[in-house]
């Protein structure tokens, strides 16, 4: 049986709270300033990808099971219509490449 010699420290918060009624309930969600805005940006883990997305850096799919990001702007606390579902290597590449088609 293990020993309990000190006090058990609270756990910390993980999870940034502040932006969860924008939908961000399940992840960290973090504010990326770039050359082209600022962005709420949320990793999305393989095991919660549950859908088929369309990436606007390559303009492939983003297929089931595969990690990915989740970025709308900050500004206008971005509504779902707002949101774009990123692979992570094309969002990291933004700022070379930038999307390939034009969101309406």
């Amino acid at each position: 049986m293990p020993r309990r010699n000190q006090p058990q420290r609270p756990k910390r918060l993980t999870q940034d709270i502040s932006h969860r009624a924008m939908g961000t309930t399940f992840g960290m969600s973090r504010v990326e300033h770039g050359a082209d805005g600022d962005w709420i940006v949320r990793t999305v883990p393989a095991a919660q990808a549950t859908k088929v997305y369309r990436c606007p850096g390559c303009d492939h799919e983003i297929r089931q099971g595969i990690a990915h990001v989740v970025a709308w702007p900050e500004a206008e606390h971005g509504g779902v219509a707002d949101r774009r579902h990123w692979h992570t290597g094309c969002w990291n590449a933004r700022g070379r490449r930038g999307p390939t088609r034009r969101w309406s």
